[in-house]
């Protein structure tokens, strides 16, 4: 299937390992001019090492706010324009309410909500002068059901998720969608740090008995960025192998 994306232009957050980076691989994949971004210049060249294709690259940290809108003007000038945003973030510390002072929450909120915030801020006009764009945001399943020992993460997800949900009903006309994916347990780094590295105890508790494939959702996202996915916006998508029990 042709997604259409070749030509198209991409910036990815979080993009040196695990989801972000498998986004920014299917996105290459499908002829799309990528940016990545990461705070390590070290494992950016890394990363874009794994892709055979031009792709350009942005030590940035995404905790400083302020130089949102300068990384988006960065990655405009140079691949000409932004029509895609792949917003990823590092989780925040793990944590229970009893183990968690109240000075965490600014800066998860910082990094997981308004950094996310600040990107849709500096994207979002070009796309919506262009009457084409895509933003997709990798949350979490703990936005539908919380997840013990990530408060931090739980709190400051969910806000995102309900800020784009508004900001998609709002854009929707202009010809950009915008939508979330929320990955259950994947084989990355993030869970090895949760885990202790024993994949074979994460995977115990997922329906199909293994982990999520970053390379697999990587393709998820991307097809959500095609013109197939135009009439899909708005929409939280779950990519967690069934681990997730409610209805909705």
């Amino acid at each position: 299937m042709d997604l259409a994306l070749s030509g198209r232009r991409a910036l990815v957050t979080g993009a040196s390992s695990g989801l972000g980076l498998g986004c920014a691989q299917a996105l290459a994949a499908e002829g799309a001019l990528v940016t990545l971004v990461a705070r390590s210049a070290e494992r950016l060249a890394a990363a874009a090492a794994t892709i055979p294709a031009r792709v350009h690259t942005l030590a940035f940290d995404l905790g400083e706010l302020d130089g949102i809108g300068q990384l988006v003007a960065d990655a405009q000038a140079a691949m000409g324009g932004v029509d895609i945003v792949i917003v990823n973030a590092g989780g925040p510390p793990a944590g229970n309410f009893a183990s968690t002072p109240f000075e965490r929450y600014q800066p998860a909120l910082q990094l997981n909500l308004l950094s996310g915030v600040a990107l849709c801020e500096a994207a979002l006009p070009g796309m919506r002068q262009r009457g084409w764009g895509r933003i997709v945001a990798i949350t979490s399943m703990s936005v539908r059901e919380p997840m013990a020992n990530l408060i931090l993460s739980n709190t400051a997800r969910a806000g995102f998720t309900a800020f784009l949900k508004t900001v998609a009903t709002e854009v929707a006309a202009d010809g950009v969608t915008v939508n979330t994916l929320q990955p259950g347990l994947h084989n990355t780094d993030r869970l090895a740090a949760l885990y202790g590295g024993d994949a074979a105890v994460a995977a115990a508790g997922v329906p199909t008995h293994t982990l999520g494939d970053p390379t697999d959702f990587g393709c998820v996202a991307a097809f959500l960025c095609s013109d197939a996915a135009k009439f899909i916006t708005g929409a939280s998508i779950p990519v967690d192998g069934g681990a997730l029990h409610g209805l909705q």
